[in-house]
């Protein structure tokens, strides 16, 4: 008997490279400190999302989670999106329901409810502007958040004109640390410095860094990444992303049980 015959529930983390992800073992913990038998929870690593509604089906999903670099791309496949993911542009948890064997997926957004949760008791009066670095779905995410929080920002890309062009406020990386005097919170939304790269960071100039800064990367592995270890040197504030990342899967949880 194959482990699909004798498990009721099960879930996924969908993304293409996940090694260095935490999510199976956070979630194994949380379905077994709520004593609920019958699921599993799996690695699901796709080159492309082409056929995933079939891989869907095959494995017989209940849910599953969104990383890299999926999280726009998943909209597109959705029959139905939370109102909060839309105006985001972006998807983290999708949940799957069935019906005379048909699939429905309907897609949400943990993450930025889960940043602003984390974000908010580390902020300080002088955290009014932000740059966010990277310009994907988890950036989109950490906008609305800061949307929510009153705190201006503007994105860092490796392809300023492109999201210019889109009406993005957008700035290159050789020029943001020009305003690092003026946006005192800087997240870092992209991979770089995740293992096994750990020695690579996206922000170049942790000169400018002061003590006033607050540097949140929400990069849980390593749990203190360069751009985390430079930003301390300077005596600025840190956070990484592991409690952001226990928050939204608390949040998809709840949404599956729903």
């Amino acid at each position: 008997m194959n482990q699909l015959e004798h498990t009721d529930h099960h879930y996924a983390l969908v993304g293409e490279k996940l090694s260095h992800s935490f999510s199976k073992a956070y979630f194994d913990a949380k379905f077994a400190n709520s004593k609920s038998d019958g699921y599993n929870y799996r690695l699901l690593e796709l080159d492309s999302l082409a056929g995933l509604r079939q891989k869907v089906q095959e494995l017989q999903l209940d849910g599953f989670n969104v990383t890299i670099p999926y999280k726009e791309q998943m909209l597109h496949l959705l029959d139905e999106v939370d109102p909060t993911a839309a105006a985001i542009g972006a998807v983290n948890t999708v949940k799957v329901i069935r019906h005379d064997n048909q699939l429905m997926l309907i897609g949400y957004n943990t993450d930025a409810p889960a940043f602003l949760e984390t974000l908010r008791p580390l902020l300080r009066d002088w955290h009014r502007k932000a740059l966010i670095l990277g310009t994907g779905g988890a950036s989109k995410a950490v906008a609305w958040a800061l949307r929510q929080l009153g705190i201006a920002h503007r994105f860092v890309s490796r392809t300023p004109l492109k999201h210019a062009g889109q009406g993005i406020d957008t700035v290159a990386y050789d020029e943001a640390f020009q305003l690092a005097d003026s946006h005192l919170l800087i997240v870092n939304c992209t991979p770089v410095g995740m293992y096994p790269h750990t020695e690579e960071s996206p922000w170049k100039t942790p000169a400018v860094l002061t003590p006033k800064h607050l540097c949140y990367d929400l990069i849980y592995n390593p749990e203190r990444t360069r751009f985390l270890l430079d930003a301390t040197e300077r005596g600025a504030a840190t956070a990484n992303g592991l409690a952001m990342l226990h928050r939204q899967a608390d949040m998809a949880y709840t949404i599956w049980q729903a």
